[in-house]
């Protein structure tokens, strides 16, 4: 148990301690109190308390309530990019930076926005200090975790254990089955003009009933979840509407509706809220209703389509919609760490100043970040995936991935990317 002791409480700092802190910490202005404790202690003002402190000196953004530029330069700090410079036992705020990162305040300021209208990730303060790969506010706990052990030897800071979640997102469920007609029929015509005749075979073997569906990996999935003992979470796209960015099948699809039951037999299903909901709020919540329908249980997860997140909005929105968890806290155009931390977490609304129930899942890892923006080879994509997974398992944090049907097939030009993520389970998590 860590001792915190402020002369001045805020929301703010009442927040970040819980995050960063957990159950494992008491927050005092008792200095008689602080004087007294005989375990770890902090103290978070400008004016020395004890001799057997650690002291961090406060930056002023956690005592204030409205939403300002910060003035962030980075320096280095036991090998580490650090900012908001104080004087004390550290010499940064690791509590405002870490409340700067993990609430995402630069998102609440003007910025560029990248082609699908979302904050560009070259906007950010981890890019821009070559740390977006790192969870960089994880690894500044390690360091304090080194520096209490200096007072109590063997002190833990966090209980935290290594966790691995799979996720998948089902934008198109099937490349050919249970489409429209109109649709197939379109296709095969665009197909022949182009003289994809790969794609004609493999229609007509779908139809015929000689070949299963290439998008239809789900029984493959779930046979690689026992094996390796995992739980993951499937988001489908539920879009009344196809069209724009939404292309999966249509909901009222008997097809489609078996698929989703079959999967919620055995895990965990939440709704992948269509682009088209985002330029019309009261979608989302009939996207929600549908998906109950067709499982028949409550939604309480979700994960924006394309990454389509829009601070303070999207949160907002999924609240009203009675939405527990979210799983969107990343970029859809880089792989790397949005928030810089890599352990669920309560959003705080930062314009309403307060922390609220929604919980927020954060990954890391994208397969489609890696091929179409990062532009990886599938070898180049596996050392990525290692990486990403090992940094998470070194400072005990919940390691998400996400994946999609179709990058998981056996066709020709998928091949090797299902085998990266299979080899990738096997090294990791293959029980001995």
């Amino acid at each position: 148990m860590i001792l915190v002791y402020h002369q001045h409480s805020s929301e703010r700092l009442t927040y970040i301690l819980q995050v960063l802190f957990q159950q494992e910490y008491k927050a005092t202005n008792s200095t008689e109190e602080f004087l007294q404790y005989r375990g770890v202690k902090i103290n978070y003002s400008s004016v020395p308390v004890d001799t057997n402190e650690i002291q961090i000196i406060p930056h002023e953004i956690l005592f204030e309530k409205n939403i300002s530029p910060q003035i962030v330069e980075c320096f280095e700090w036991q090998g580490l990019q650090v900012f908001f410079k104080t004087n004390g036992s550290i010499p940064f705020d690791l509590f405002a930076a870490s409340f700067y990162l993990i609430s995402r305040y630069e998102e609440y300021l003007p910025y560029e926005k990248d082609m699908y209208g979302r904050y560009a990730h070259t906007n950010s303060v981890a890019f821009q200090n070559n740390f977006l790969h790192l969870p960089m506010v994880n690894l500044w706990l390690l360091e304090l975790e080194k520096i209490c052990q200096q007072k109590i030897v063997d002190f833990k800071l966090l209980n935290s254990r290594f966790c691995f979640i799979p996720t998948y997102d089902i934008d198109i469920a099937f490349r050919y089955r249970y489409h429209a007609v109109f649709r197939n029929i379109g296709g095969f015509f665009k197909d022949f003009i182009t003289a994809n005749f790969e794609s004609i075979t493999e229609r007509a073997l779908v139809y015929s009933g000689k070949s299963k569906d290439p998008f239809d990996v789900y029984d493959w999935l779930q046979e690689i979840h026992s094996t390796y003992q995992l739980n993951p979470v499937y988001f489908f796209l539920m879009a009344k509407k196809l069209k724009g960015y939404d292309r999966n099948i249509a909901t009222n699809s008997l097809g489609f509706k078996k698929l989703i039951q079959q999967i919620t037999t055995k895990n965990s299903v939440g709704i992948h809220p269509s682009w088209q909901s985002g330029e019309d709020e009261k979608l989302l919540g009939e996207e929600i209703q549908t998906l109950q329908q067709v499982c028949n249980n409550k939604i309480k997860d979700s994960r924006q389509h394309y990454i389509r997140l829009k601070l303070p909005n999207t949160y907002r929105l999924l609240i009203h919609n009675k939405i527990a968890s979210d799983y969107s806290m990343g970029y859809g155009s880089i792989n790397g760490f949005r928030a810089s931390y890599t352990l669920p977490f309560k959003w705080f609304d930062l314009e309403k100043n307060e922390s609220t129930s929604l919980m927020l899942y954060p990954f890391c890892y994208m397969d489609a970040n890696a091929f179409f923006e990062e532009k990886l080879t599938a070898e180049e994509a596996a050392i990525s995936l290692q990486a990403y997974h090992d940094i998470v398992k070194k400072v005990n944090g919940t390691f998400i991935t996400i994946y999609h049907n179709h990058f998981l097939t056996k066709q020709p030009q998928w091949l090797r990317w299902r085998n990266v993520y299979l080899d990738f389970l096997k090294n990791n998590f293959l029980i001995h």
